[in-house]
């Protein structure tokens, strides 16, 4: 039987609060009006035979097994499809109906293969479950073998003689053993909304098809696994399935990709992972998925995977393995001595956004407590850090405002500097069903991301701004509301501070900030920009989303004040459909800034010199802490160049791939005395590195991740870590070996910590995520159950603070030598820098970063599609290939950072947020020229990758 069991509804509860009352073999039972006849079986515990239906699915009723009897209505009528009233009286199980579903389920197995009961999915297979339900023994239809054999060798178009598909990496398509009942095609639909399948051919040579009759992996499929997960037979199957078999027990846990937070069961076969299935319970996902997730584990095992300590005296020297105790030892001994030497504040940390919860907080307990500063940070200062100080200032908190499931009730939606389909897919997902049931689309973005333009999608307006431009495209946005008399008065004056409104209002209404005047640098249409504001403030609940388009830029902070002023200004906080929502990237990047993983934060995001907050952890750790904030990754850098920063322990970060201008971090790292590096894989940066403590991976932990709704979920421990210690016992050695003690048996009692320090917290523990399934910060007295929709009664910091916001044009500007502006961003197959998604088959959609140029730019310097180009900046230069595409605009080039042989960011610059220190990722001037190959650097980097990661069972990353 299947680990996975649908509950057997036809359609979804419905919403009314009406009720009807029927009788259903002799039972009487009251449901909701508009509910099936299946539904309200289900919910009086009768399971009626099904092969089309499922409740992630519309009801379809084609397979006809589903037939029930209603009193004084003709016919059989499908009860998946057949909605309830009252006095009904409804048999669904007869002689009749007996008869009639043992002769459909009969004709069929008739069309199936004749290995039925040796095929991949035996035990897990619906067709079978149903003809034991039914009661079928015996067919008396079929084919002959023999020209079965020979009609499947000849191409025959039936179904039934077709070769399997095998395009794609993780799962076959075996046409011989569809049904027909579309629940794949209804899937790839309605849930993921890819309409990459579809229904070919007729009668007997009627089978699922993929776009114009191609494969999978040639398709518009995503490779999602909605298909997969749908289908109830061995059609489209797991190939991790064929090769290891069903799986026998499974572990709900939550994925480690990105910051939507995807519940998970991983099924295993006795200690071996055989596959990923979205948990249908999971409240972020609602049993949805993305390729990523449902796939891309595969690195857990990968060969190159390091499980032992090595150590070495110089970076020039060899790896060599050591024991956990050695290592940890050298470690705690150079710490000990460079503190020494050059005082206490010459060592740091970074914690690790792919790490839980438990283990970022004690690295920066280790930094303060141990090491004795605060020279901790983490990845959020090349991304979010813009989002916690820009929303903390005007709305009283360092998060976004709602739970995913807000944009159900979402009427205009605004994304802005995001691509959800790629960065953010299972929401994704979520967001392009909303807006084809009919919410509005406004899309701020230099490049034409897919949800501009996808089936059943189009966007109302598509504002394709200049890079750099955010501030003023929102405070020109912000102008025609406030001129326009747009402003939702009653809220403002209610619950925002009055005075300062009235200054913000009379700063947008300057005419320096209308549409017209600012057309000139966004270089987008004022009567676009104007319909846009009347759409957002006029159009009903309407939220905002936005990503890293929005952060990483010189005025990152201010572009997330002038969302929140917008926001505000039309009443759209604190409500259903609303909000300012920033998509985070990492699976715990939200998560690793709660637990004070900033050197001017602890824990609940209160400053480090705030005395209160800090004696409540001084008298908690036992040690004095100090009151001064520490250094942010950048001047950990700059101060290590300048000879005053001598050791770093890095958790699960690779800053020489991820972090800008690779030449100086490079300078920074080879200026340490000790680099440690706790990672999965010899990453770039373990190239300059001096100690490598082997990680563990999601799959070898237990703690808890905190994704982009603030929601806290447990990730839960499905097999041994391979390395002997999960990430936060290694960081507890450490510490103890440094003379700090650490003592914790399990990760329930660093959280219970977490709790008794942080007032976000205070409700969350281990058993009561365990019973709810999640919650949602703040988990206080006064919300127990946690908080979906911030800001509801009243803003966090009181009154909603708007903030003026002017803009300023970037240091970093075109010019002759570098005409054109680079923009960069992700790809829905890779993630982040690839150290996980590159070894898996994932590579096969995105072998190489490359370079997207419009024609009329390529054209001018005799660039075509798929040649070699020079990217090259005032920081430096790399090679890749050309993608010619008007998908970005004419002066605009894009690329992605997944690949450590191209370094995006050996071209970014140092240009950062001006509160924050996040870089300028997101406009670089740059040139592009035609190139011969790879750049002399990229080939000398391929040696010393190779040099650098000599051990006998370690080879670099293709």
């Amino acid at each position: 039987m299947s680990l996975v069991h649908e509950r057997d509804f036809g359609t979804p509860a419905g919403q009314s609060s009406q009720t009807v009352t029927l009788t259903i073999d002799g039972q009487r039972i009251t449901v909701n009006a508009g509910d099936s006849i299946m539904r309200a079986a289900a919910e009086m515990g009768t399971s009626v035979p099904k092969l089309c239906a499922t409740d992630s699915l519309e009801a379809f009723g084609s397979c006809r097994m589903c037939l029930v009897e209603v009193e004084g209505r003709a016919g059989t009528p499908a009860s998946c499809t057949t909605p309830v009233a009252e006095g009904m009286v409804v048999h669904t199980q007869t002689e009749r109906l007996k008869r009639l579903r043992r002769g459909v389920m009969e004709l069929y197995i008739s069309d199936h293969p004749l290995d039925c009961l040796t095929c991949a999915a035996n035990g897990d297979c619906e067709l079978q479950d149903m003809a034991g339900a039914v009661g079928l023994l015996d067919v008396r239809y079929g084919y002959d073998g023999e020209n079965h054999v020979h009609a499947r060798q000849s191409g025959s178009e039936n179904p039934a003689f077709m070769p399997k598909d095998e395009s794609n990496p993780y799962f076959t398509y075996d046409p011989s053993k569809c049904i027909v009942c579309s629940r794949c095609v209804r899937a790839c639909a309605e849930v993921q909304g890819t309409f990459a399948l579809t229904i070919s051919g007729r009668g007997f040579e009627s089978r699922v098809s993929p776009s114009q009759s191609q494969d999978f992996f040639s398709s518009e499929c995503v490779s999602c696994g909605a298909c997969v997960q749908a289908c109830p037979t061995a059609t489209l199957t797991e190939k991790a399935v064929i090769d290891i078999g069903q799986p026998e027990h499974s572990v709900v846990t939550t994925c480690a990709y990105c910051g939507v937070g995807c519940t998970f069961k991983a099924e295993m076969r006795g200690e071996e992972l055989v596959r990923m299935v979205p948990w249908k319970d999971g409240k972020a996902n609602h049993g949805h998925s993305c390729v990523k997730g449902r796939f891309a584990w595969g690195y857990a095992n990968h060969r190159e995977r390091i499980t032992q300590p090595m150590i070495r005296a110089s970076t020039s020297d060899p790896w060599r393995e050591v024991s956990w105790q050695e290592a940890i030892d050298y470690t705690a001994s150079e710490f000990r001595r460079i503190q020494q030497t050059y005082g206490r504040g010459s060592v740091g940390g970074i914690t690790s956004s792919r790490c839980t919860n438990e283990e970022t907080f004690l690295v920066q307990k280790l930094v303060r407590a141990g090491f004795g500063n605060n020279n901790v940070d983490t990845c959020a200062r090349v991304c979010h850090s813009p989002t916690g100080y820009g929303l903390k200032t005007t709305f009283g908190t360092s998060a976004g405002t709602q739970d995913f499931d807000s944009v159900d009730h979402a009427d205009v939606i605004m994304v802005i500097g995001a691509n959800p389909t790629d960065g953010h897919p299972v929401f994704g997902s979520r967001m392009k069903k909303r807006l084809r049931q009919g919410a509005r689309l406004i899309v701020i973005d230099p490049r034409r991301i897919d949800l501009v333009r996808t089936p059943h999608v189009e966007a109302d307006h598509h504002l394709a701004l200049q890079p750099g431009t955010n501030v003023a495209m929102l405070t020109a946005l912000a102008h025609v509301v406030v001129t326009e008399g747009l402003v939702n008065e009653s809220y403002v004056r209610e619950r925002c501070d009055w005075d300062a409104f009235q200054d913000w209002a009379a700063f947008v209404a300057q005419e320096n900030h209308s549409p017209e005047a600012v057309e000139a640098f966004t270089r987008v249409p004022a009567s676009d920009v104007r319909a846009a504001a009347r759409l957002y403030a006029t159009g009903g609940n309407a939220a905002i989303y936005y990503g890293l388009g929005v952060t990483e830029h010189s005025q990152g902070s201010t572009t997330v004040m002038a969302i929140a002023n917008l926001a505000m200004a039309t009443g759209n906080v604190g409500k259903l459909g609303a909000g300012v929502n920033p998509l985070r990237g990492q699976n715990n990047v939200q998560g690793a800034c709660d637990m004070g993983s900033f050197p001017h934060e602890l824990s609940g995001y209160r400053h480090v010199s705030d005395d209160t907050a800090r004696q409540l952890f001084e008298a908690m750790w036992k040690t004095e802490l100090d009151s001064e904030p520490g250094l942010r990754i950048p001047n950990m850098l700059d101060e290590a160049v300048a000879g005053r920063f001598k050791a770093i322990y890095i958790q699960g970060e690779d800053i020489l791939q991820s972090d800008p201008n690779t030449r100086h971090v490079t300078a920074g790292l080879e200026a340490m005395e000790c680099v440690v590096v706790q990672d999965l894989f010899l990453n770039e940066t373990a190239m300059h590195a001096h100690v490598f403590l082997p990680g563990s991976t999601f799959l070898e932990k237990d703690g808890t991740f905190t994704n982009a709704e603030r929601r806290i979920q447990r990730v839960r421990r499905v097999m041994a870590p391979l390395n002997g210690y999960a990430d936060w016992e290694i960081t507890q050695m450490l510490s103890n070996a440094l003379g700090y003690p650490m003592h914790y048996e399990h990760p329930s009692e660093i959280m219970d910590e977490v709790a008794a320090l942080t007032p976000t917290f205070a409700g969350v523990n281990y058993a009561r995520l365990d019973a709810a399934g999640s919650l949602q910060w703040p988990v206080t007295t006064a919300a127990p159950e946690g908080t979906p929709t911030m800001h509801m009664e009243g803003f966090v910091r009181g009154k909603g603070l708007f903030v003026l916001t002017e803009y300023v044009a970037t240091d970093e500007k075109t010019g002759p030598r570098y005409p054109l502006l680079l923009t960069t961003g992700r790809i829905l197959s890779q993630y982040n820098v690839g150290a996980q998604t590159r070894r898996t088959a994932n590579v096969v959609w995105h072998e190489e970063d490359l370079l997207e140029i419009h024609p009329h730019d390529a054209e001018e310097r005799g660039v075509k599609d798929g040649d070699f180009v020079k990217l090259a900046s005032r920081a430096g230069e790399t090679a890749l290939r050309a993608k010619v595409t008007d998908r970005v605009a004419p002066g605009v080039v894009y690329t992605t950072f997944h690949h450590p042989l191209t370094q995006a960011n050996v071209v970014t610059t140092e240009y950062s947020d001006w509160a924050t220190n996040c870089p300028e990722y997101k406009v670089t001037a740059v040139q592009v020229s035609p190139s011969n190959g790879p750049t002399d650097w990229q080939e000398r980097y391929q040696s010393f990758a190779v040099e650098s990661r000599k051990i006998s069972n370690v080879e670099p990353a293709e």
